[in-house]
C-alpha cells in the first residue's frame, strides 16, 4: 500500500492545492496532507484553524487525512509510514527549490521518493500569499478558495483588523 504525504503550510488552502491533492489521491492509496507548524513564518491561520479547514474540505475524499506536523519532512514521512512526498510545480522556478528539497530528503532517507505534479494551467499563479493579500484589499477570492475557507479568511482578517 502506497502512502504520499503532501507538506505545506496551507495558509490558506486553494483550489490549487486540492487540485494536486484530488489528483494524489487517484494515484496513492492513503494520502496525508502534512500541514506544517513553521516556525520562519508568520501564519494568518493556527496550526489547528488550517488543520480544521483542510479536513473541511477534503472531507469527499477518502483516502485523505490531515495531520500537523513540525520538525523534518523526513522524520515526519517515517512516523506515518510514507514512502513518497508528493509537491506541486507552478513554475521553473519551484523546480529549482524542489528538486533541491528533493535531493536532500533523499539523501536523508534513501527509501523517500518525490514524485512532483504539475499544477493544473488555471492554477499556476495561485498561492495562499496571493489569495491573503488579495483578501486583504476586500478582493473576491471565491474562485481561488472553497466557499468554506473564503469565510474563514474574510473572519479571520476582520478579528485581525488586517484588511484595507
Amino acid at each position: 500500500m502506497a502512502t504520499a504525504v503532501y507538506p505545506g503550510s496551507f495558509d490558506p488552502i486553494t483550489f490549487g492545492h486540492l487540485d494536486i491533492v484530488q489528483r494524489a489521491s487517484e494515484v496513492f492509496d492513503k494520502v496525508i496532507i502534512g500541514v506544517l507548524k513553521n516556525q520562519t513564518k508568520n501564519p494568518l491561520f493556527s496550526l489547528e484553524e488550517r488543520v480544521d479547514m483542510i479536513e473541511k474540505v477534503t472531507s469527499d475524499i477518502p483516502n485523505v487525512e490531515v495531520v500537523s506536523f513540525g520538525g523534518l519532512l523526513v522524520d515526519f514521512c517515517k512516523q506515518v509510514g510514507a514512502d513518497v512526498v508528493v509537491r506541486g510545480l507552478r513554475a521553473v522556478s519551484d523546480f529549482e527549490y524542489e528538486l533541491m528539497m528533493a535531493q536532500t530528503n533523499k539523501e536523508l532517507n534513501p527509501n523517500l521518493e518525490t514524485m512532483f505534479f504539475a499544477t493544473s494551467a488555471r492554477y499556476s499563479f495561485l498561492s495562499s500569499s496571493t489569495v491573503r493579500e488579495l483578501a486583504m484589499f476586500d478582493a473576491d477570492i471565491r474562485q481561488f478558495v472553497p466557499e468554506y475557507v473564503h469565510r474563514k479568511v474574510y473572519e479571520k482578517l476582520k478579528e485581525e483588523k488586517l484588511t484595507v
